[in-house]
């Protein structure tokens, strides 16, 4: 792991942005809390002459108590700042994001802001500012604004767990015993105002919120949806999370997608939720060991549809050739769908590229890596967190465990200890499957004789002999299937047996024996004796005798200006005329005119040569 992954992670959950603050010390900048201003971590980096390399650290504000400590090799004490909570972060190969990403939370949490502020000036233009009188209690006045209404379940509930510093796992077990008390409780005061925390719980809510939320609560089970503060919200999802409200954990996944839908798809809550919701499904249905097939519909489509499309090119042989070619565009370049080799008739175009993956696949190897494995990688086994950056309380100890999702995910828990196995896009090849996928295509297009010409790339000659030996199995194919076919008709051997036998007694007898009857069997006009192919077949590309001889000329080398000039024609007229009758062949222009001067495309000699039968 490295700083510029953590930054992102701060920016992308909190939008705290990295900041610079010493022109004198580059290497050096500050993330701070987004309500305060104050820092939650001090970044650090140094380059080392002695290995070459840059050394990265942080001292990050997240305390050292509940289990963290110095028990990881990258955690150690601060290493600028001072004080207790203060915690430094040594960033390398071993460093897990996970645990780094859970500090942060922390961090951020307990800088949160308590208790009130009372703006006495705000240093308004008074001609633009409409005062009002608002009492004050003082000291020795007997004012007193009345007290809020606190129902007795409320009152009861924050006996059970009173608000105070909390670990986050001291902070999740009390919000699972306190929703287990208001399970079925429900309010009808309205929810007003805003609301914005981080792992939010009851605690967190004054009287007039939490009866405003557990009255939303209340016609959220009935299917009724209302605007609320997304912190709220979350509320609402960390209860299902611990099956509060549920009958099982597959009711809590119901509910947990029946709050996406009509909560966050149809526009009225906050739809940044929505990652956040999409993988505390998964990771429930996992602990929780529900059916694969279930844990799918709750998983992001995203990642399915790239585990399914790697599952098809590492084993390409079980797969259609539809499906090998959708699962290579996926992950190569999305213009190939329009490729005018796919739009060749009969699906050839798809079944060639599929073809062309399948051999290179089997055969290819490079310092002991397939085609496939230097593409993707291997699978990466990782420390693997499932509901960590929830508020979540289990109540049962998991079960030591192996879970498969599909064919490329899994997951294993052993005596507590969750890990992940998996493909991950960082360890990609991309350019070398572009560049297989772009020489595909160049061979194929004149294999086929479609679209214009593209630029090799001597970098993906490596694919070349895996490719062509797919081509010479189409163009023998093509031959057998020209080759014209001989059929012996057997239902007349009867009939012949019987007019032997009998011209036989004839001539025993001296009888005249019937005349067997002949059968002519009609010439096949499709196949003109090999003198007079060439002939015929140039006879049939519509050219007149002299762009046939503008043609020899060009194949031999030598200029075609005299026979242009003798025939009085234009050089431009005499190029479109050729390429015309042509195209239909060769499938794009054979001949150039620049400058006056008729030329022919290179890439087209062997296909002109064998058209005229030679020079």
């Amino acid at each position: 792991m490295v700083l510029s992954e953590l930054t992102a992670y701060a920016k992308e959950e909190y939008g705290i942005e990295e900041q610079h603050r010493w022109a004198e010390f580059p290497g050096f900048s500050v993330l701070c809390h987004p309500r305060t201003g104050k820092w939650v971590a001090l970044l650090m980096r140094q380059w080392d002459t002695d290995t070459g390399t840059e050394i990265q650290c942080c001292d990050l504000k997240c305390g050292r108590d509940d289990g963290y400590g110095f028990g990881k090799r990258y955690l150690s004490a601060p290493l600028r700042m001072h004080g207790p909570k203060w915690v430094n972060v040594s960033f390398d190969g071993g460093t897990e994001p996970e645990v780094v990403f859970r500090l942060f939370d922390r961090a951020i949490s307990s800088g949160e802001p308590h208790g009130y502020t009372i703006v006495l000036d705000r240093g308004d233009n008074p001609s633009e500012t409409a005062w009002r009188d608002t009492p004050l209690p003082f000291e020795n006045s007997g004012y007193r604004p009345p007290p809020e209404e606190t129902p007795d379940r409320i009152r009861q509930m924050r006996r059970i767990c009173p608000y105070g510093r909390e670990s986050m796992g001291e902070r999740a077990r009390n919000f699972y015993r306190q929703a287990k008390f208001m399970e079925d409780y429900e309010d009808d005061a309205p929810w007003e105002g805003d609301f914005v925390c981080y792992y939010p719980t009851y605690n967190d809510l004054n009287t007039r919120q939490l009866r405003g939320y557990f009255a939303w609560r209340a016609r959220v089970r009935r299917g009724e949806y209302l605007p609320i503060a997304a912190s709220a919200a979350y509320i609402y999802v960390y209860e299902l999370l611990g099956g509060v409200g549920a009958e099982s954990t597959e009711d809590s996944l119901k509910k947990l997608k029946a709050f996406e839908s009509g909560f966050l798809d149809s526009g009225i809550g906050d739809t940044r939720m929505r990652p956040n919701l999409r993988r505390w499904m998964l990771e429930l249905a996992v602990v929780n060991d529900l059916p694969a097939e279930l844990a799918r519909q709750y998983a992001e489509p995203k990642i399915l549809e790239n585990d399914g499309a790697i599952a098809v090119l590492r084993s390409p042989e079980e797969h259609t050739d539809e499906e090998v070619c959708t699962a290579l565009f996926r992950f190569g370049e999305r213009k190939l769908l329009k490729s005018p080799v796919l739009a060749h008739g009969s699906g050839k175009g798809a079944r060639l590229f599929a073809q062309a993956w399948r051999s290179a696949a089997a055969g290819y190897i490079s310092g002991e890596k397939d085609l496939f494995s230097l593409c993707f990688g291997e699978p990466v086994t990782r420390p693997w967190y499932p509901l960590a950056n929830a508020v979540y309380f289990r109540m049962e100890k998991p079960r030591s465990m192996e879970y498969v999702l599909d064919e490329c995910r899994s997951y294993r828990c052993t005596y507590g200890v969750w890990q992940s196995r998996s493909y991950e896009k960082h360890n990609f090849d991309t350019a070398r499957l572009r560049g297989f996928l772009h020489e595909t295509e160049l061979k194929l297009r004149r294999w086929l004789k479609t679209g214009r010409s593209l630029a090799p790339d001597p970098a993906d000659a490596w694919a070349d002999p895996f490719i062509d030996a797919v081509i010479e199995a189409d163009r023998k194919t093509e031959e057998e299937a020209a080759r014209p076919r001989i059929t012996i008709d057997f239902s007349g051997l009867d009939r012949i047996r019987e007019e032997s036998v009998a011209t036989r007694d004839s001539l025993l007898t001296g009888e005249e024996a019937p005349e067997p009857e002949v059968r002519e069997e009609p010439e096949d006009a499709a196949s003109p004796p090999p003198e007079r192919f060439y002939e015929e077949y140039v006879q049939g590309l519509c050219l007149e005798g002299v762009y046939r001889d503008i043609l020899r000329s060009l194949l031999r080398g030598e200029g075609a200006e005299g026979i242009v000039r003798d025939n009085h024609l234009m050089p431009s007229v005499a190029a479109d005329s050729i390429n015309e009758a042509l195209f239909d062949e060769i499938g794009d222009v054979a001949v150039l005119c620049e400058d006056d001067k008729l030329s022919l495309v290179e890439d087209y000699r062997d296909d002109v040569a064998r058209m005229l039968g030679g020079t």
